[in-house]
């Protein structure tokens, strides 16, 4: 079972010659504990054309110390990785391959780089000998396995390269990683070294500087670019700034990917974002991209963003009721209503993780990210691409504003119903359309496409409580159902729905202020400025 350690360190330049400075002075520092020498040997992995690499991932199988095993590591911010370990085996385990699947796709990972090290380790302690950083000094020798320069070392025309160096790292305990505190004394350690001479290291990892010293001839995979601007894709163009969105996006999905299977808080929530802001750009911007080319990948878009959401839908439905329940006097909980939602909730939600994982796992998926990628190195672009962005991207904004009006007016003329309630869910399905092609349009348009979209959103987001409250009462109506037959009392459940009938009503009120805002003449006039 892999288990994840939040990782924060600094990297220093280190000679033969270097000398540490006294850390006891540093605050807080009461010893300087020797722990001896480590002799680590880790073989580091990657695609052949180096995907991880460039995405700043680290992939190693290590023997000697006392975590030894396979190491992945995600970069978080500088300073900061999230390491996920998995106990030593011959072969990479499928929980750490999994994690990868979104950049390795179907290439195989291969040893690139072993690193043999000795570290000499000191330990900073508090007065009452508690740990607060680990210190080392690493003597290290990398050898290149896939794609060094021949001709450096022994080793033959492929791989072979060598480079050694010494470094000196500063970790901090765990019980200190992500506080203030911990931050403090590292700065005030940098603080010391600088005082002596110490530099930060250039590299962010071991594995950079090796790639980097053994010069690699297999130029390391980029993730997917924007083409490298032509005549119809210079910057200003509409071609240039609607793949750069895109962009954005794709790069989104794939690095969501590992986020969604480790489970991490709210993952699966932004990875959908991702796919129906790219699926919105694919539509909204038809101009620029060939619709018969991009219909197809937004099919797929809406279908992943569906695997994905059913679990996240039910939850958050599940914390509006459990929400709605608590907030009720005691008086008027009658029955047994926290175990009848409770036992519903988990009827409806059994099998919703394994339905995300199961998607992400698919050969559909994977074809899917495949198609993303060749989108984007071959873009199918229409005439319009090489106009100006200003232009071409206002009109399709506004164009997308005039349909949400449309849909706003159609659903305040009904009255109140179903009717109108499937009317202003469709109306937020173009609300969150004309949000996000403001927001691509944004860095092209500046501040009036900034403004449209806050005010949009916040059309949407009335609009999407409206829709919560919808799908609520559609719940409370089947629980007060299964209660009846049980023979419970249903009370509670009825006058839950009658408050967010309540809600809905005051919802749709306050609707026509709240579009008047977004559908401001001068708003929209300012885009074509």
């Amino acid at each position: 079972m892999a288990e994840t350690k939040r990782e924060v360190e600094r990297k220093y330049e280190a000679t033969g010659e270097t000398r540490l400075p006294d850390l006891t002075r540093v605050p807080g520092v009461s010893a300087v504990v020797d722990r001896g020498v480590v002799e680590l040997d880790a073989v580091y992995y990657d695609t052949p054309d180096l995907r991880l690499a460039a995405d700043a991932l680290t992939l190693r199988r290590r023997t000697g110390g006392e975590d030894e095993g396979w190491h992945l590591k995600f970069p978080v911010a500088s300073g900061i990785r999230d390491e996920i370990r998995a106990p030593l085996a011959d072969t990479l385990p499928g929980e750490l391959a999994g994690l990868l699947r979104s950049r390795t796709r179907d290439a195989e990972v291969v040893p690139v780089v072993r690193l043999r090290s000795a570290r000499d380790v000191r330990h900073l302690v508090d007065a009452k000998g508690g740990l607060l950083a680990e210190l080392s000094v690493d003597t290290v020798r990398a050898e290149r396995l896939l794609g060094g320069a021949p001709g450096r070392a022994p080793g033959g025309a492929f791989g072979g390269a060598e480079a050694a160096w010494t470094e000196i790292e500063v970790e901090l305990a765990d019980a200190e990683a992500g506080t203030d505190a911990g931050t403090a004394l590292l700065d005030a350690v940098e603080k010391r070294f600088k005082k002596a001479g110490i530099r930060p290291s250039a590299s962010a990892s071991k594995l950079a500087r090796a790639l980097a010293e053994t010069e690699t001839e297999t130029a390391p995979h980029a993730p997917v670019t924007t083409p490298a601007p032509g005549p119809d894709l210079a910057p200003g163009t509409a071609g240039h700034a609607v793949l750069a969105y895109v962009r954005e996006q794709v790069d989104a999905i794939v690095a969501l990917d590992p986020a969604v299977r480790r489970d991490l808080p709210d993952a699966v929530h932004q990875l959908r974002v991702a796919c129906r802001r790219l699926r919105s750009a694919l539509r909204s911007y038809r101009k620029v991209l060939d619709r018969d080319v991009t219909e197809p990948v937004g099919a797929e878009l809406k279908w992943l963003a569906g695997e994905l959401g059913a679990a996240r839908d039910q939850e958050v439905l599940t914390e509006r009721l459990r929400g709605r329940i608590d907030a009720l006097p005691r008086a008027l909980r009658l029955g047994p209503v926290r175990g009848r939602l409770r036992s519903w909730a988990a009827v409806r939600a059994r099998g919703g993780r394994r339905r995300t994982l199961a998607a992400l796992d698919s050969a559909r998926y994977l074809a899917l990210l495949d198609t993303l990628d060749e989108l984007l190195a071959d873009p199918p672009l229409r005439k319009a691409a090489a106009r100006d962005a200003r232009t071409v991207l206002a009109c399709a904004v506004l164009k997308d504003h005039a349909r949400l009006a449309a849909r706003v007016d159609r659903a305040l003329a009904l009255d109140p119903g179903q009717d109108r309630d499937l009317a202003l869910h469709a109306a937020r399905k173009a609300a969150k359309r004309a949000r996000y092609a403001a927001e691509a349009a944004a860095p092209a348009l500046g501040k009036p496409a900034r403004r449209l979209a806050k005010r949009v959103k916040s059309v949407q987001s009335l609009l999407g409580e409206h829709q919560d409250g919808v799908v609520a009462r559609e719940a409370l109506r089947e629980l007060a159902t299964q209660a009846h037959a049980a023979g419970e009392s249903a009370f509670t459940w009825g006058l839950l729905h009658g408050r967010e009938d309540a809600e809905a009503a005051a919802g749709e009120r306050d609707l026509p202020a709240a579009w008047a805002r977004a559908a401001a003449p001068e708003i929209r006039a300012a885009l074509t400025r």
